[in-house]
């Protein structure tokens, strides 16, 4: 069975101020997102992962790079790995959208859910299952895989395979610079690890 390391990618501006940057061009990491990047290279630099790939989006890049330079492997590109399309909504305050009617679709039943002028949740956990089918078909079973994403594409892909209803997808939660790990295969697949967070510090100060 692949196991695919679902990777957030690190924290930005918008995260930071929670705004809603979608698939909206030249969104970096910030300076906490930049070292985020740096301790998940530094947690996966022996690690036998065969292949880092990535969203297109820069902030997925930004993380995906210092992984894949310490396992001295290429960044390989995958559309189906971008961010869902929040149509109208890219770029506004989480905090004003809270205020919307509509808000309590996204929320409560995200599988009649469909962004203005965006995409659904159900097609956008159609995309994520096929891009991570798509992977696995091109990998040996015993390959580990590092895919840097998004989180509602992880939260899908993670839903879908350990058979969560879509409509209760939400009650997942994904960190910036967080790890998630499948095991999957034809035969079934297993959530070895949700939301690891590498940044998690219970020590005094």
């Amino acid at each position: 069975m692949p196991v695919f390391l679902l990777i957030r990618h690190g924290e930005n501006d918008y995260v930071r101020k929670g705004r809603l940057p979608g698939r909206m061009p030249g969104v970096h990491l910030n300076e906490r997102g930049r070292a985020q990047a740096l301790a998940l290279a530094e947690k996966l630099k022996d690690a036998p992962v065969k292949t880092v790939y990535s969203s297109p989006l820069e902030r997925a890049r930004e993380t995906a790079q210092p992984i894949a330079d310490v396992l001295n492997l290429p960044v390989i590109l995958r559309e189906g790995l971008t961010e869902t399309d929040v149509g109208e909504w890219q770029g506004r305050s989480l905090k004003n959208l809270r205020r919307l009617k509509v808000w309590r679709g996204v929320q409560y039943t995200p599988s009649q859910f469909r962004f203005p002028g965006g995409e659904g949740f159900a097609d956008a956990q159609e995309r994520i299952r096929g891009e991570i089918e798509a992977l696995r078909a091109q990998h040996d079973p015993k390959d580990m895989i590092v895919c840097v994403t998004h989180a509602d594409p992880i939260k899908l892909a993670v839903a879908f395979y350990i058979g969560l209803p879509l409509d209760l997808f939400q009650r997942l939660y994904v960190s910036p610079a967080s790890i998630t790990a499948l095991m999957i295969s034809e035969h079934g697949s297993g959530l070895l690890n949700l939301n690891y967070d590498i940044s998690l510090n219970f020590s005094k100060r």
